[in-house]
């Protein structure tokens, strides 16, 4: 029994002068540290500079906006730069390097803001208050997920599916301008400039055909030619 404690003793006071008496212990250089590294070169909104990056090994995580993830999320979630390079739980519909109020994760656009990435198709966002079933609302205007709207739908409040600005449809005024569809087609045909003519009514005594108009017109070359005679006698 001495012998085992005197042992004990010994490996106790040989310990500290191994590894240098004066240096503690979370110190020594045979102890294992977490790289300081950070993983972005500044990290100010959006992330979390607390959490340790296993797959890359450093630290700092971007956080995530929930609507830009495949998963149902109700807050930002914490993401490795492997994880976003890869794609894991990401909506391809989602730019992930814009920053979006204290998260990442802003939907893709193109021409100015005008198109949207709805299921990886670029969709037109309307200006807002056009639309019937707004799905999402987004800094230029509204946009749905589903059957965009039709030439004739627009055309019943006035509008057509031009660029307005930074967003779709611009509005023509019903009572001077006539817009007129064609089959499926989200753009008019054409746009009619009414002058004041009320395009609901025909006109009782307009031309039946081609050979009706031609003899109206003759008709009225005839008359403008004897008034002619009449009043401009010396021309």
């Amino acid at each position: 029994m001495k012998k085992i404690i005197t042992t004990s003793i010994i490996c106790l006071s040989l310990f500290p002068a191994a590894f240098g008496a004066s240096i503690p212990w979370w110190e020594q250089p045979t102890v294992c540290k977490l790289d300081p590294t950070d993983c972005y070169a500044t990290m100010g909104a959006g992330y979390d500079s607390e959490l340790w990056d296993s797959g890359t090994g450093c630290w700092g995580m971007k956080m995530i906006c929930p609507e830009a993830l495949l998963t149902d999320e109700y807050v930002p979630v914490a993401m490795g730069r492997e994880e976003i390079s890869k794609g894991t739980n990401i909506n391809k519909d989602f730019d992930t390097n814009v920053l979006n109020g204290d998260c990442f994760g802003v939907r893709k656009t193109t021409g100015n803001g005008a198109m949207a990435s709805v299921n990886g198709e670029y969709v037109r966002v309307w200006c807002n208050g056009i639309l019937d079933n707004v799905d999402e609302y987004l800094e230029n205007g509204e946009i749905t997920y589903g059957a965009q709207p039709t030439c004739d739908k627009l055309s019943e409040y006035g509008y057509v599916a031009t660029v307005n600005g930074k967003c779709y449809g611009k509005y023509y005024d019903p009572s001077k301008y006539y817009i007129e569809c064609s089959g499926s087609d989200i753009t008019p045909s054409r746009i009619i400039v009414l002058n004041g003519a009320d395009y609901t009514n025909s006109s009782s005594n307009a031309p039946a055909d081609e050979s009706a108009a031609s003899k109206i017109f003759d008709s009225m070359e005839s008359i403008s030619e004897a008034q002619r005679k009449v009043y401009f006698t010396n021309n």
